[in-house]
C-alpha cells in the first residue's frame, strides 16, 4: 500500500476517532468561506440551519440571534420553515426557558414533551403530540447570540453522542463567526474614532489657529488700515474654507442597513410595547420616506421609543411624518415624561445627531411641554 494512502487513512480514522467527521469538517469550510460572500446574513444562517438538518438527521431548524442593529432578537436563518412565520416572534430568555437552560449550561438540551412553560407559544402549535425538540446554544467567548432550534419528528427519538456533540460543535461554530463580526465592527469603531481625533486636530491647527490670530489682531487697540483689514478677511476665509474641507469628514456613526421599512418598525414596535400606546399621526402612513433615509429613521426612531419605555409612563406615543421646505421631518412625541427624566439627555439621541449630520440633517430633543417629550428628526431631500 502508498504511503500516501496509509497517511490518508490515517488522518481520515483520527477525524472520525475525534468524533468530527470528515462531511463536518466540509460544511464548515463551505460555511466559514461563504461569509463575505453572501451579502445577507440571513442567507447564511439558512445555510447554517441546512447544515444542522443534513448533518444531525432533522427535519426543520430555525435560528433566534440578537441583532444590533434592531437591539431584538430575532429569526435570521430556518431550513423547512418559513422564516417570514416568525418575522414578528417575541423570542427572549425568559419567553423560552429551554433557550436560557441551553446557553447557561453551555449544552445541547432535548425534550420530548413540549412543555408549554418551556418554548414560546408560537412552537407549540408548530409541535403536535410526542415530537422531540432540541436546542442548541450559540455562544463563543462568554458572549451569548441566541440558539437553534430543530426538531426530527413525530415520536421519542433521542440523539445520540455523535449527534449531540455534532450540533454543539456548530453551534460554538457559528458563535466564533458572530465574535469574529463583532472584532471587525470594533475594528471598524476605532477607525471611526482615530478619523475623529484627526478632524479635531485639523479643526485646531488650520482654523482655530488662525481664528486665534485674527481675533488678537481685532482686539488690539491699534487702528487697522486698509492692508491689515484685508489680510484679516482672508485668513477668515480661509478658515472657513479648511472649516468646509474638515466637516467633510464623517462626523458619528452611521446606522447599519436595514432590510425593513420605517411604518414596518413601528408596527412591529407597537407589538413589543402594547403599554406604550404607539401611534401614526393622522396621514403619516402616505408620507414617503427615501430607502438613503430608513436606516437614520429607524434609528432615532428606536431611541425615542426605548427612551420612552425606560424613562416614562406614557398613555400615547405618536409619531409622525411629513415633508416640509424640502425635508424630511418625524417627530416623535410622547405624553408621560417623569419630573426626573427631564434632567437625562440620552447619549443614543447624541450619537443619532451626530448620525443626523453626516446627511445634512438635525435631531432635536427636549419637553416642548409639562409632561410631554419631544423628539424631532429634519434631514433635507436634496440630492436624493
Amino acid at each position: 500500500m502508498a504511503l500516501e494512502e496509509i497517511n490518508n487513512r490515517q488522518q481520515l480514522g483520527d477525524a472520525t476517532r475525534s468524533g468530527v467527521p470528515i462531511d463536518t469538517l466540509e460544511v464548515f469550510v463551505e460555511l466559514l468561506s461563504r461569509v463575505q460572500e453572501s451579502g445577507s446574513s440571513d442567507a447564511f444562517y439558512s445555510r447554517l440551519c441546512e447544515a444542522v438538518c443534513r448533518l444531525a438527521h432533522m427535519d426543520r431548524a430555525i435560528i433566534f440571534r440578537y441583532d444590533e442593529a434592531r437591539r431584538r432578537v430575532r429569526a435570521v436563518g430556518a431550513h423547512n420553515l418559513d422564516l417570514a412565520v416568525f418575522a414578528d416572534e417575541l423570542f427572549t430568555v425568559e419567553s423560552a426557558p429551554l433557550a436560557r437552560r441551553a446557553l447557561e449550561e453551555d449544552r445541547v438540551i432535548e425534550i420530548d414533551q413540549v412543555d408549554g412553560a418551556e418554548v414560546p407559544e408560537r412552537f407549540r402549535e408548530l409541535l403536535h403530540g410526542n415530537w422531540t425538540l432540541v436546542c442548541t446554544p450559540l455562544a463563543a467567548g462568554g458572549l451569548w447570540n441566541g440558539v437553534i432550534l430543530c426538531d426530527r419528528g413525530p415520536g421519542p427519538r433521542p440523539l445520540s453522542d455523535e449527534e449531540r456533540h455534532l450540533l454543539w460543535t456548530l453551534g460554538k461554530t457559528a458563535g466564533l463567526v458572530n465574535v469574529a463580526r463583532i472584532a471587525t465592527r470594533q475594528q471598524s469603531k476605532a477607525r471611526e474614532l482615530g478619523e475623529r481625533i484627526d478632524l479635531a486636530r485639523d479643526v485646531h491647527e488650520s482654523v482655530i489657529q488662525r481664528l486665534f490670530g485674527v481675533s488678537l489682531v481685532l482686539s488690539s487697540n491699534t487702528d487697522l488700515d486698509g492692508e491689515a483689514r484685508s489680510r484679516c478677511s482672508s485668513e477668515l476665509q480661509a478658515a472657513l474654507k479648511d472649516l468646509r474641507r474638515a466637516l467633510q469628514r464623517p462626523l458619528g456613526r452611521s446606522s447599519p442597513e436595514t432590510q425593513t421599512t420605517l411604518l414596518e418598525e413601528i408596527q412591529r414596535l407597537r407589538r413589543e410595547h402594547p403599554d406604550l400606546g404607539l401611534v401614526l399621526a393622522p396621514g403619516a402612513a402616505n408620507v414617503k420616506v427615501p430607502s438613503q433615509l430608513e436606516p437614520l429613521a429607524q434609528s432615532v426612531l428606536a431611541e425615542a421609543v426605548r427612551n420612552a419605555h425606560k424613562h416614562a409612563h406614557p398613555s400615547r406615543v405618536e409619531v409622525a411624518l411629513s415633508h416640509q421646505e424640502g425635508a424630511l421631518v418625524m417627530e416623535v412625541v410622547n405624553d408621560g415624561v417623569r419630573i426626573r427624566a427631564k434632567r437625562k439627555l440620552g447619549m443614543g439621541l447624541r450619537l443619532a445627531a451626530l448620525e443626523a449630520l453626516q446627511a445634512g440633517g438635525i435631531v432635536e430633543f427636549g419637553e416642548r411641554e409639562p409632561e410631554t417629550w419631544r423628539v424631532r428628526l429634519a434631514v433635507p431631500l436634496d440630492g436624493i
